[in-house]
């Protein structure tokens, strides 16, 4: 029997074109696809006919598996000789529970591999025109989770505002006001400039900037829902510097015309395979 194989790959950040190539490899090589709720549907097509394709995607209050089934998924069919690929938006190892995955794998013996992705954290800020880091302006930043969830400990906002020069929060939009409220708190001042990015890399990325003081209730108003990146510090105000804020406001006006709506794209659900923001 030929010896099974699980590769947890990363989708990238919603863009196909961002996707790497060893992962297409993989894909073109599966037997079964193990794919979540923020992957690209068209990543799929580069799978045999042949493959079998299971969706265990996560939305707040909608599991199609648990973690644990997705686990013993994955193992089974290993087991059964067949070559696995774990499909994952953006890095399987940035909050996408990968290391969870190949701790199981590990442990019930199964070969298995990592094939990077492109992780949203520094896609979405970079396709808004956003560096995370500049010289003279950042030169350190965190990425961290916009909640604590079950199981983790709370998020020390107070120790956050007073570490990296720039934040990048991802699945914070819900916490927004809470968070904006502990990190002025924490020593950041109320007028640190914000971004939020949704669906970046794709052609329904929308971006809204704002301040500490005023980005949840912007952020209300535009009606943003996830995947949405928070992206805080000065680096924020280089977007204007490099152009991009006319280019990214024709796309979101071609994005609404093509919806045949008058508010901003942020308002729909976010469809499956746009953006990254997770954890799934």
């Amino acid at each position: 029997m030929t010896r099974g194989l699980v590769s947890l790959v990363g989708a990238g950040p919603g863009d196909p074109g961002l996707f790497t190539l060893r992962g297409r490899q993989r894909l073109r090589k599966a037997d079964v696809v193990v794919y979540d709720r923020l992957v690209d549907p068209r990543l799929l097509d580069w799978a045999p006919a042949r493959a079998r394709r299971v969706y265990v995607g996560k939305a707040c209050g909608a599991h199609a598996m648990t973690q644990d089934e997705i686990n013993c998924l994955l193992i089974r069919h290993a087991q059964a000789g067949r070559r696995v690929v774990r499909l994952k938006g953006g890095d399987p190892f940035v909050f996408g529970r990968g290391g969870e995955e190949a701790l199981a794998l590990a442990e019930a013996g199964v070969r298995h591999e990592v094939v990077p992705g492109v992780s949203s954290a520094v896609a979405a800020p970079a396709a808004a025109g956003i560096p995370v880091t500049h010289r003279g302006v950042a030169s350190s930043f965190t990425v961290v989770t916009g909640h604590g969830g079950s199981g983790r400990a709370p998020v020390d906002w107070a120790r956050h505002a007073r570490g990296a020069d720039t934040l990048v929060i991802l699945m914070g939009l819900a916490a927004l006001p809470g968070i904006a409220r502990e990190l002025i708190a924490g020593g950041r001042a109320p007028a640190t400039p914000v971004a939020l990015v949704r669906a970046g890399t794709t052609t329904d990325q929308v971006v809204l900037t704002g301040t500490l003081a005023d980005i949840a209730a912007r952020a209300a108003a535009a009606r943003l829902e996830p995947p949405v990146l928070i992206l805080v510090g000065e680096v924020v105000r280089l977007r204007e510097q490099l152009g991009v804020r006319r280019r990214s406001a024709r796309r979101a006006a071609l994005a609404r015309a093509r919806a045949g709506a008058g508010r901003l794209v942020g308002a729909a659900a976010a469809p499956r395979g746009h953006g990254s923001e997770k954890e799934d």
